[in-house]
Formats: C-alpha cells, structure tokens, sequence
C-alpha cells in the first residue's frame, strides 16, 4: 500500500515492509518494519544475529515530486503514439536516474545540474559497465524528459541539451550462420512451444515483443496481423510453411485457457518478453551460440531475405522499419548480385 508523509524536502512516498523472525518449533514472528521509497526498492547485505526470513533490505526515499513529474511524462509520451516498449524504457531509465540522484540528496529540479547529468553517465559506463550505447540511449531519456519540462514552464532551460553523448561506433549486426540456426532448430523441436517461438522470430523477422503480444485471432489464413503499435502502422507478416507448421503444431497441445495471448505460461498467463527471452537464451546456451541475442534471429532473417534477392523496400515494410536506413545497413552484409522479388524465402 503507498501512503504518503512529510520528511526533509517536502512530501514523500514510503511503504512499509516486516521484516520476520523465524521462531523455535516454526512459524514467523515480525520483528519490525522499515520504511521503504516505492517502485525502486534495492537490496543490500545485511547481518542479523537472529536467522531471519528477509535480511536483504536497504530502504532511500525518493521525492513524490519526481514520481508525479515521470508519471505525468509517460502519460504525454503516450498520448503522442509512442509504444509501450518506448514509455517503458524511459520510465526505466528516469527511475535510475531519479534514485541516483536522490541518494546524493537532491530533492527538486532546480538542483539538477548539467554536471550532476554527466557524472551520472559517467558513473554508467566507468562503474556499472554498461555499455556507451546503453548510457547515449538513457541520457536522451534525461534530455526528453528536460525538454518536457522546459515546455510545460517547470524549469527555465535544459541542463541536459549541452551533454554530449558517449562516443561509440556502432556494432554491425550479428547474422546467423546456417550452422547455428539450423543447431538452434534442432534443440528447440523438443518442445513445441519453444520450436514455434525461434520459428516466427527465425522466419518473420518480427520483434520479440510483438511475438509477446500476438493474440489467437491476429492468426490469419497465410499472415499473421500485428497491430498499430506507436508509429509503426499496422501490417501484415507472411507465414512461410516452417513457421506455419510449427505454430500448427504448438497450437495443437497448447493448454486451453481464457487467455487470448497466442503464447502463455504453463499457468495460463502470457508470456513476457523477458520470459521468451530467458528460452531463446537457454537455446544458444545448449547449442554453443556465443555473443547472440534473441534480435540477432530477425537480423538473420532481414539479412538472409536480402541475400535471396527480396526488395530493400518490401523487408523494410515487413519488419516494420520506420526508416529505410534501417534495413539499409544489412545491405554491405550481403552480396547484391540478385534479381529483385517481394517473395518471402525459407532458412
């Protein structure tokens, strides 16, 4: 339960967690409470001379005013069209920044400097180790976020605009060989559920979190429909006879439950995209892929469509690519001495 009292700084957000005792002969007994900021609870390492159930616990506080201002952000982003992937990748990425921030006890807008900016993007590549892509992407969701603020009057200016971003050369994208989808087809045919999963991502090119949403009833006759999902239009996938098969097959033995999600848990619930994720990635551990990611499957499929001779501009279309830039950057991949068609072909 979120509740809400007046600490240093204003107004802040806490929640209540009991910490338990294991007693002699079973059971729990409570032994006290901590007051804990809400979403961003951390853990740390702690030493109790009793055993006890949850030792784990650290608690900060973070400024209702910075959670009102991110919540108000994601609603804006999403009244402009931007996808559920998009709004939850800067709500990630504000919440980190927002916690680094308040554990350095800076509790409103007007204390957030350019250089309080920078030494957190410092920080994300020297101490965390995340790479300079990942830390360029979460200072852009700073940079927005400031951008907002300044135009509903919150702040006079942007002491995010003049930070440059981390300087990196972009990787080229990782294909497949045939021998390691074809070893990745083997291992997944023990399960039909895995099987139909590196078969849509393998032979459709679509996105890991539109395969997390496809319904029953976006199955069509040949094609499979994806919605309008921020500014990426509707459109259509075709199914090539491996993947249609493979979807057949799973289809038959998936249990039935009410969910309309095509792909769910062994409880009924859909599965989440880190939940595919964590099969794909069990699937390359087995068969020995080293430095691959679930992308990586529709980087195979765009570059091999390309190889066999399909349009730039009909796999730009089918993936979902916004700019043909995007589908652009396999083509040095590749060799182009082929006919052009807008016919799918099969790995």
């Amino acid at each position: 339960m979120y509740k809400r009292m007046k600490g240093l700084g204003g107004e802040w957000v806490y929640h209540t967690v009991i910490i338990y005792k294991e007693m002699v002969g079973g059971g729990q007994n409570p032994v006290f409470g901590l007051v804990v900021a809400k979403p961003m609870l951390r853990l740390c390492k702690a030493t109790f001379s009793d055993r006890l159930w949850a030792i784990n616990v650290s608690f900060w506080f973070m400024p209702a005013t910075f959670i009102q201002i991110v919540e108000l952000f994601i609603k804006d982003l999403q009244t402009k069209g931007k996808s559920p992937y998009t709004t939850i990748a800067y709500k990630k990425d504000l919440e980190q920044f927002f916690e680094y921030v308040s554990l350095r006890g800076i509790t409103s807008f007007a204390k957030i400097t350019s250089e309080v900016i920078e030494s957190f993007v410092t920080e994300l590549v020297t101490v965390k180790e995340y790479t300079k892509k990942s830390a360029s992407r979460k200072l852009n969701s700073i940079r927005t976020l400031f951008r907002f603020l300044k135009a509903q009057g919150v702040i006079p200016s942007n002491p995010a605009s003049e930070i440059s971003h981390p300087k990196f050369q972009p990787a080229a994208p990782r294909i497949l060989t045939k021998l390691e989808y074809r070893g990745l087809r083997d291992v997944a045919k023990k399960d039909p559920r895995v099987f139909a999963l590196v078969e849509l991502l393998l032979q459709t090119g679509m996105k890991i979190g539109e395969l997390a949403q496809l319904k029953i009833d976006d199955i069509k006759q040949k094609h499979l429909y994806i919605p309008k999902t921020g500014n990426i239009p509707e459109r259509e996938i075709p199914l090539n006879k491996p993947s249609e098969a493979a979807l057949k097959s799973y289809l038959s033995v998936r249990p039935n439950f009410s969910d309309s999600h095509v792909f769910i848990t062994r409880t009924g619930k859909p599965m989440l995209i880190r939940n595919i994720r964590q099969v794909i990635d069990r699937c390359f551990a087995e068969v020995g892929i080293q430095a691959a990611t679930v992308n990586d499957l529709r980087n195979t499929f765009i570059a091999h469509q390309l190889t066999t001779g399909v349009s730039l501009e009909y796999i730009a279309r089918i993936v979902g690519h916004r700019r043909l830039s995007s589908t652009e950057r396999f083509l040095h991949l590749i060799k182009q001495d082929v006919d052009k068609r807008e016919v799918l072909g099969e790995l």
